[in-house]
């Protein structure tokens, strides 16, 4: 009996031995990012206070015991937010209408900040407040206000260190018309608390100031936004350039930006956990924070598209859209330690995964903002039919699908009024487009290596929980026979080609190496500098387009502010000409500012060219540092008399040169023999 007593002893003290062996090793495996939240959290403590709403007339203040939010009344402005021992984030020295607020470009370049005319509330309990300001357009004011009805929607809720924000704004039939060329909600911080700006894990830096922009701190360069600093306050920034563009982002990676003062350790944050509300699709480039400081939540924009995007409201056209939730959040975190930027930075991600999770929110009280029960889904697998390339079907793996409203293919990428539903495909080509919003829509996808976009025939009725099964569909991409010959990968951008160094004396240090290089300002003119004499020259087989074929068709400087139009050739070998059919030249393109590109074969002196795209794009992404914009794609028929045994060149023309940014990125160019398949 006694040996059994021992042995259970020996059994138990075995347990406890292993359990502390355990509760080691996950002590050892915890993430930083998941020993960041613990220090996030002892700093914050958390928080059980209800939320409290007081209403004055001149404002109105809602209070979790995290954030202390302030509202001007009945205006709609939000005028501040108290967090830890900051009691305003945002920049007092502004008027209340320039510190957190949306705002509306319309006809002819008017502005309008959306002041509101009344408040509502339309939740109050000790776990939520939501408001809505308010203000219903008056025809007596035609022609001198924004025609539409506008609802400002203010939500703090207990436990979160921020305040969501979403606009409804609505359009009656009756209204006249009128175009919306952007909505955004902006905030200006403080400027002597917040300098570091992060928009991505690589994109991080410390920030000029405003005053560092200015006459005497600083240099104007070719356009507007872009400055070189040659007196900043900061002096490890003089000799970089800033501009607010080389900070843009596409709608798919724009989910969080924001800035942190470092003598606080606190962290201010847009968090944007959903697409759908955005213009333009996945790839629609837009702006994040810049020097201010400035951050901003872009909703509509002509930037990267021009006018090209859909923002004209015809009268007689009615139209209602939410804009957000988005999350202003705040976190902070001990300014002694010495990663506190990556402590609040790997918080702010944390958060807004959760978000993520979160989408569609359930704690709107809006009609308009159907929650998860009263949305539907779109499941399919989409396979690639390129019988040049494999005589099988292909999978269409990691390919873009998505919902938008009806339109012709590639109609999403200027739809600018409804809502849009994105994925990306599985390795096999399976998609789930999941909380889609009631209505009708269109299914659009393109896929990465293969020229084009796939859209499906058929009008697709979302309706409340309903599963909407499409099965296999199958993408036909252009093609009328096999490659000869092809420059670059069928991707969208211009990223694969050759980015050269920027001028030493026009660098942004944040955006040199990598992916980012072509942020760099002043890249079109190291076109002239590298072809001095003569223009690009490609020799297929022999040149290689990481290195031989510069990202952007630019016209040649030559000197006094002076340019001319340019002409590449590619040069290749034919081994034999089919006689009996039609080739086909595949040209793609990325982007496009004012240009038109001229087609030759054979004869660069012949008065009329083979074909012409006419004048195309108001992209401006050359200038603004984007890598594409809208995207082109032109099947060109070339008899085959065109062509010659033996050596063939083809002379490609950028006709257009009144400035350095008239050009064109190219995408993709593949020259198809005659068909040969039976």
């Amino acid at each position: 009996m006694e040996k059994v007593v021992n042995m259970s002893h020996w059994r138990r003290k075995l347990v406890l031995w292993m359990i502390m062996v355990v509760q080691l090793s996950l002590f050892l495996s915890v993430s930083s990012t998941e020993i960041h939240a613990r220090k996030l959290l002892k700093d914050n403590d958390i928080n059980t206070n209800d939320v409290r709403l007081h209403i004055s007339d001149r404002q109105v203040i809602i209070d979790n015991g995290l954030v202390e939010v302030t509202i001007e009344n009945p205006s709609g402005y939000l005028i501040g937010i108290k967090y830890k021992e900051m009691e305003n984030v945002l920049e007092r020295r502004n008027h209340n209408s320039n510190r957190g607020y949306w705002d509306i470009v319309w006809d002819d370049d008017a502005y309008d900040k959306l002041e509101t005319k009344h408040v509502e509330v339309i939740t109050q309990t000790n776990d939520i407040v939501e408001l809505s300001f308010t203000k219903t357009w008056n025809s007596k004011n035609h022609g001198k206000t924004l025609p539409l009805n506008i609802q400002k929607r203010y939500i703090v809720r207990r436990g979160i260190s921020g305040v969501y924000m979403y606009g409804i704004f609505e359009r009656q039939e009756d209204f006249p018309e009128a175009h919306m060329y952007q909505i955004r909600i902006a905030f200006k911080l403080k400027e002597d608390k917040f300098r570091f700006m992060a928009i991505s894990d690589t994109i991080q830096r410390v920030m000029p100031q405003s005053e560092d922009r200015i006459k005497g701190h600083s240099k104007p360069l070719d356009f507007k936004e872009a400055v070189l600093l040659t007196n900043p306050s900061n002096p490890d920034l003089k000799g970089e350039v800033d501009d607010k563009y080389q900070y843009s982002t596409e709608n798919k990676d724009n989910k969080l930006n924001g800035w942190i003062s470092d003598y606080d350790a606190v962290g201010f944050w847009i968090m944007t956990p959903s697409n759908e509300f955005r213009t333009g699709g996945p790839h629609k480039q837009d702006l994040t924070s810049h020097v201010g400081p400035t951050a901003l939540s872009m909703f509509v924009s002509t930037h990267y598209t021009g006018t090209k995007i859909d923002t004209f409201y015809k009268e007689g056209e009615g139209w209602k859209k939410v804009f957000g939730p988005v999350l202003i959040y705040l976190n902070s975190a001990s300014s002694k330690d010495d990663d506190h930027r990556k402590i609040l930075w790997d918080d702010a991600k944390r958060q807004l995964s959760e978000e993520i999770e979160s989408w569609p929110y359930n704690f709107t009280r809006s009609e308009d903002f159907p929650h998860s029960q009263q949305r539907g889904q779109v499941n399919g697998q989409l396979l690639v039919q390129d019988r040049y390339m494999d005589k099988q079907l292909m999978q269409a793996k990691s390919a873009f699908v998505g919902l938008a409203a009806p339109g012709e293919v590639d109609s999403w990428q200027k739809e600018g009024k409804g809502y849009q539903f994105w994925t990306q495909t599985d390795k096999i080509g399976r998609f789930n487009i999941k909380n889609v919003r009631p209505g009708v829509y269109n299914l659009y996808a393109w896929i990465h290596g293969f020229i084009g976009s796939y859209k499906l025939d058929l009008n697709i009725t979302i309706q409340p929980e309903n599963k909407i099964e499409l099965g296999t569909l199958i993408y036909d991409p252009p093609r009328n026979g096999p490659t000869l010959w092809e420059i670059g990968i069928p991707d969208r951008t211009a990223a694969e080609f050759f980015i050269p160094e920027p001028y030493p004396q026009y660098v942004n240090s944040i955006t040199n190496d990598g992916a980012d290089k072509f942020r760099q300002y002043g890249l079109w003119d190291r076109y002239s500098n590298i072809y001095r004499d003569s223009d690009l020259v490609y020799t297929v087989g022999a040149s290689n387009y990481s290195k031989d074929w510069f990202f952007a068709h630019v016209p040649r400087k030559t000197g006094d502010d002076r340019y001319r139009p340019t002409t590449w050739q590619i040069k290749y070998n034919l081994q034999d000409v089919n006689n009996r059919g039609t080739y086909t030249l595949q040209m793609a393109i990325a982007a496009a500012s004012f240009a038109e590109v001229e087609v030759r074969f054979n004869d660069p002196n012949s008065d009329r060219p083979h074909f012409t795209t006419r004048r195309i794009g108001y992209d401006n992404a050359v200038p603004r540092h984007g890598i594409h914009g809208l995207y082109r794609l032109y099947s060109i028929e070339v008899p085959e008399y065109r062509f010659r045994k033996g050596n063939n060149t083809i002379y490609l023309t950028q006709t257009r040169s009144d400035n350095p940014f008239e050009a064109v990125m190219y995408d993709y160019i593949r020259l198809e023999g005659p068909n040969s398949l039976v």
